[in-house]
């Protein structure tokens, strides 16, 4: 047990996802007591299979909360008694909305729902999650890295739903803790792509793309520029920002550092996983093709946003003010392989 964390209790929303079972397995390894919320109770079992393989051999720190971001009942019950709040969970939309609001609503809401509920419950500090769309999605002088100081411009052209509700969601935050959040403390965390082990086999929407190199459906590979971070990474500077009294109303982008292409990509997995890497395509697809398919496919279309993005952004700062130290690129993006392999959506000898 780390001296913070005797006799502390942390709330973590959606404890049932990728980071936020991560961020349960830190902080019980780390001996908080932990409460997290779910949006049904039958997800509990669930939880408890993905923290026994992690290794967490007690659960008697952890208790459950069932309660749902667009809805008021039981985020008082889940605050209560909190010290700090680790805001991770997002609304769980099924396919893109025909109107944005569908999905800006909940996301704007759900945090100003747990930021109140954190202050009348005299919660010391909420670390909220957000995401690098939030922050470099208007940036276009490419002689500049890209810091916490950006902003994208929620009315950026082709400017997905999902990552417009998710900087509209932060400037509230932003806005609720200045202008009435009272005593409580804000930071939060603006991850890029979060790869890295998963410890069930729902696995992250964010290893589609990973999935259709190794699979070998991604017959040409597109100049896609990526971020990459370990999610284990992601929780530990969830818990940094949370007790570090230099974290306070600060934001920190969250990147393993430098960045890698996916034609890049396609050739460390050739490399690194002999025959299970059978499938995966070299074959570099230009820019000028994508956008001529994006006229008629939607699987083009959806990635035509992110081909040939400026990305080049620091990670100096979490560093810096946190002393977080990330696991490489190539380890993060191994560990998402060898998950798709040991969940059987790649077969190892395909």
């Amino acid at each position: 047990m780390t001296n913070s964390a005797s006799g502390k209790t942390v709330l973590v929303t959606g404890g049932s996802g990728f980071v936020g079972v991560h961020c349960l397995v830190q902080l019980l390894q780390q001996g908080y007591s932990v409460k997290t919320t779910v949006r049904s109770i039958k997800q509990t079992s669930k939880v408890l299979d993905m923290l026994k393989t992690a290794g967490i051999q007690s659960v008697s720190q952890l208790s459950f909360v069932e309660a749902d971001l667009t809805k008021d009942a039981n985020w008082a019950e889940a605050v209560a008694g909190c010290d700090y709040v680790l805001h991770v969970a997002s609304p769980i939309f099924f396919g893109v909305p025909k109107n944005e609001d569908e999905m800006i609503r909940p996301a704007v809401d759900g945090s100003l729902r747990v930021l109140k509920a954190s202050r009348d419950a005299g919660v010391k500090r909420v670390v909220m999650t957000s995401n690098f769309g939030a922050v470099g999605y208007s940036h276009t002088d490419t002689t500049k890295i890209i810091t916490e100081e950006n902003w994208t411009d929620p009315n950026e052209k082709g400017l997905s739903a999902y990552n417009k509700s998710k900087v509209l969601a932060e400037r509230a935050a932003w806005d609720f803790i200045r202008r009435e959040g009272g005593a409580l403390e804000l930071s939060v965390i603006n991850p890029m792509g979060i790869f890295g082990p998963s410890l069930g086999p729902n696995l992250s929407s964010g290893f589609e793309l990973l999935l259709k190199v190794l699979d070998g459906s991604m017959k040409a590979i597109p100049n896609i520029t990526l971020g990459i971070v370990d999610v284990r990474d992601v929780a530990d500077l969830h818990i940094r920002a949370m007790t570090n009294p230099a974290a306070n109303g600060q934001r920190f982008l969250a990147l393993a550092g430098g960045i890698i292409t996916l034609p890049e990509i396609a050739v460390l997995l050739k490399a690194k996983l002999g025959d299970a890497a059978r499938q995966v395509s070299t074959r570099r697809l230009p820019d000028w093709l994508v956008r001529a398919a994006a006229l008629f496919s939607p699987s083009a279309k959806a990635i035509l946003p992110m081909v040939s993005r400026y990305r080049n952004t620091s990670n100096e700062k979490a560093k810096r003010l946190l002393g977080w130290q990330p696991r490489s690129n190539e380890e993060a993006l191994l560990a998402t392989a060898n998950s798709l392999i040991q969940y059987g959506a790649v077969k190892a000898d395909q």
